[in-house]
């Protein structure tokens, strides 16, 4: 993207698991790959994948010593957006705080998004 906006940031915690996925694969990868995809009861779904190499047009974020390849069909949809990584009792998994959100489904597998507001988000930033 070249409008200079960081598509989304890590917490310490999703950069650490990144880092143990990267170290654990036998594939080499360079980085973990988000996109969207449609599905579930809510519409569409997060899609997370590791990566060897770049596709043209990925928005490439680097944050805090990992690499996170943006599939540039989900960059609007993932504008702002907060990846997180929790591990409770029952579930442990990427989080999403999505501003660009407007529902998610009951089972927490998919979510309803619109693309962001580039005029909106150009304001706050």
């Amino acid at each position: 993207m070249a409008s200079g906006f960081q598509v989304l940031t890590l917490t310490d915690e999703a950069a650490d698991y990144i880092r143990t996925l990267l170290d654990a694969s036998d594939a080499d990868p360079i980085g973990l790959r988000v996109a969207i995809k449609t599905g579930g009861c809510a519409g569409m779904e997060y899609e997370l994948n590791l990566v060897t190499e770049a596709k043209a047009g990925d928005d490439v974020v680097e944050d805090k010593g990992v690499k996170v390849f943006v599939d540039p069909a989900a960059t609007l949809y993932l504008l702002g957006t907060e990846m997180g990584f929790e591990s409770t009792k029952f579930r442990s998994g990427f989080t999403f705080k999505n501003p660009n959100e407007v529902s998610a489904c009951g089972c927490g597998e998919s979510v309803e998004l619109l693309p962001a507001d580039l005029s909106k988000f150009a304001q706050k930033n």
